[in-house]
């Protein structure tokens, strides 16, 4: 028995250190060029084993594109001393802002699509990078919790601006910060649109063990509470479904039914928990996490267009 408890004692610490690096590495990317982008099959025995013991080192995005029309240029000041790189395309005679939030990993470059459209329908647009992502500074992330700071500082720069009616948008990451940051800093957008965010912090990191190949269970669960210890909150609590319940205005849901990241009973709970009385959810039947303007154009276009015509 003695020989049993040493052994799961000595189970737990190993498997709570691994927790804690892989959960460092998911909240932390590395510059371009020094990460190994070679497929698990690609490597050898010792690679493989470095990846299941410490994690996958990812790179910090950059972005390349740039609007293929007039922008301005905004370098954000956060409350944390860090700066955000931003995109603002106004139109002449603008119906209001939207405001695009991206998802984990990437950058406000592949939004120009949904901008574009956006502009299309008469609405100013302005892109944020958040911190740790494309070419604002830092490089660490939070999956949403602290990225809702970004999502008011974007806010109150166009706000201040009387830029206004402001329409919030996000993907991911990103429409988990919007969840986030409406009832924390009392926001008034006029309507927002999210597409495919997560339940729950701990939802999140399970899609990532699906996608690896790594049980979802306990695993899952470490990595939430670790993620948020090395970045001062509990993760566990973090939970962006229930953060609707305090959304008043209009929402658009978008899921695709083919995503392996966010399952469709998370965007049942999501959709549920909304506050509104004005809610409305999409299923894009041929998309999965994925850019629904881009991979299901005409079908993202009308909902869009109908749901910010609506009175």
């Amino acid at each position: 028995m003695k020989l049993l408890k040493r052994t799961l004692v000595i189970l737990f610490v190993v498997l709570n250190i691994v927790a804690a690096f892989h959960a460092y590495k998911f909240t932390h990317f590395y510059a371009p060029g020094t990460t190994d982008n070679r497929k698990p099959e690609q490597m050898n025995a010792l690679g493989k084993l470095k990846i299941i013991l410490f994690g996958v080192r990812i790179s910090k995005t950059v972005s390349h594109t740039i609007p293929d029309t007039t922008y301005i240029p905004v370098n954000l000041p956060t409350t944390n001393g860090l700066h955000l790189s931003c995109w603002y395309i106004p139109v002449p005679n603008s119906r209001g802002t939207v405001l695009l939030f991206h998802g984990y990993g990437g950058n406000k470059g592949p939004g120009l699509s949904e901008a574009a459209w956006f502009r299309h329908l008469g609405y100013s647009t302005f892109l944020t990078d958040f911190r740790g992502h494309g070419n604002s500074e830092g490089n660490s992330c939070t999956i949403g919790y602290r990225e809702a700071d970004d999502v008011k500082a974007a806010y109150d720069y166009i706000s201040k601006r009387g830029k206004k009616p402001i329409i919030l948008w996000g993907v991911s990451m990103g429409a988990a910060a919007v969840l986030k940051a409406i009832p924390q800093y009392h926001l008034q957008p006029e309507k927002v649109i999210l597409e495919c965010p997560f339940a729950t912090l701990t939802d999140a990191v399970r899609s990532r063990m699906r996608a690896v190949n790594l049980p979802e269970s306990p695993l899952s669960q470490l990595l939430a509470i670790w993620g948020g210890l090395e970045h001062g909150f509990w993760g566990p609590g973090y939970q962006p479904a229930k953060e609707g319940e305090k959304l008043k205005m209009p929402v658009l849901l978008c899921w695709g039914e083919h995503d392996i990241r966010v399952t469709r009973d998370e965007t049942k709970s999501i959709f549920n928990h909304l506050g509104s009385n004005h809610k409305q959810l999409v299923i894009f039947t041929q998309s999965g996490h994925q850019s629904f303007c881009r991979h299901e154009g005409p079908k993202w276009k009308k909902a869009v267009s109908t749901f910010l015509a609506a009175k």
